[in-house]
């Protein structure tokens, strides 16, 4: 039932581009230095691509997204289509970045393999994506209404969401030093209001239902107003994240 999450470049900048605005704190994290090579892992529209080029760092980005991959490059960036649990790279790259992809790429340790192939002796590999608890409250809505409406479940859990504990495992588990790895709340407003929200990051979800979407859409919003919604109408989304930095 369902079908595949999809991008839209146009409809990501305008009703989810604080994505991007809030990824600056990792970038401190990895802190590019003039002339390093750097691979951006799930860039999207390149947003933070391009402050690592302002610095000077020599960067490509990959993403799985056509409409990303071809904004990308009508920017001027350096950005191939390819899917992230499937890199393709030659121990060339200082550094690996990431923000706010890892989570839609459900095979971790193809991720993380592929990145230690593309890095040289040394590199680091520094990101932020969905930790633990990451949309619960908007995860639980989903999942009440598509069981109560005879929908497929997994549809309202696309992602990979893991604990501090169980990413560190990994990464060590592939070879990484972990220098510091921390999940903590972000309270995210939503200006373009929760409906705008859903219809973009969990698209197939609500299309599963054919005639019954406006109705699904209807008990979720319905559901969320006492947790997420304040008393002027402000929607909020219930983040957490997840920000590593790590070493071969």
């Amino acid at each position: 039932m369902g079908d595949k999450q999809s991008w839209n470049t146009d409809s990501y900048q305008k009703d989810t581009g604080f994505v991007s605005v809030l990824g600056a704190g990792v970038v401190e994290w990895l802190d590019p230095k003039p002339g390093e090579r750097i691979l951006d892992l799930g860039c999207g529209d390149g947003v933070l691509t391009k402050s690592l080029i302002e610095v000077g760092a020599d960067v490509i980005g990959i993403d799985a997204s056509e409409s990303f991959v071809e904004t990308a490059n009508a920017s001027g960036i350096d950005v191939r289509l390819m899917d992230g649990q499937a890199l393709d790279f030659d121990h060339e790259f200082d550094a690996v970045f990431t923000s706010a992809a890892l989570h839609w790429m459900l095979e971790p340790e193809k991720v993380i393999s592929g990145v230690v192939n593309a890095l040289k002796p040394g590199g680091r590999f520094v990101g932020e994506f969905g930790a633990f608890g990451n949309v619960a409250a908007i995860v639980s809505a989903m999942r009440a209404v598509g069981k109560s409406m005879g929908g497929d479940i997994s549809l309202a859990y696309p992602w990979f969401f893991p604990t501090v504990a169980q990413y560190s495992g990994l990464l060590e588990k592939h070879g990484f030093v972990v220098d510091k790895i921390i999940s903590f709340a972000r309270p995210t407003p939503v200006p373009n209001g929760i409906k705008t929200w859903l219809s973009v990051m969990c698209g197939p979800f609500f299309r599963q239902f054919g005639e019954r979407e406006d109705k699904a859409y209807d008990l979720v919003i319905d559901a969320l107003k006492p947790s997420l919604q304040d008393f002027e109408g402000n929607w909020t989304a219930d983040y957490v994240r997840l920000r590593f930095k790590a070493h071969l």
